[in-house]
């Protein structure tokens, strides 16, 4: 069994609240739920208007296919244009 976690730093543009930076990652995060079937979750820099780190989880059998599955889904993040990526960071591991 192979999980690879890709933890992403986002830079919201259009927040200048925090329920601001909600609704954008609320869309974020159905869109991608609802394309990938991913688990998906905010999981730091909460109370910072501008900016959000989310956690992307996907669990396979293969490696190739688990790094891909995290690199498309991290694509389809920064083609959605609702935030830029600053930072990005892939882990996979075996058990």
């Amino acid at each position: 069994m192979v999980v690879g976690v890709t933890r992403l730093t986002l830079l919201i543009h259009t927040s200048f609240s925090l329920k601001d930076k909600r609704a954008v990652l609320r869309q974020l995060k159905d869109r991608t739920r609802r394309r990938f079937n991913v688990s998906i979750a905010e999981v730091g820099d909460n109370d910072i208007i501008n900016r959000a780190e989310i956690g992307i989880v996907v669990v396979g059998n293969e490696r190739r296919h688990v790094n891909s599955m995290l690199d498309t889904v991290s694509h389809f993040i920064e083609e959605l244009y609702l935030a830029e990526v600053i930072n990005s960071e892939l882990e996979l591991l075996n058990y």
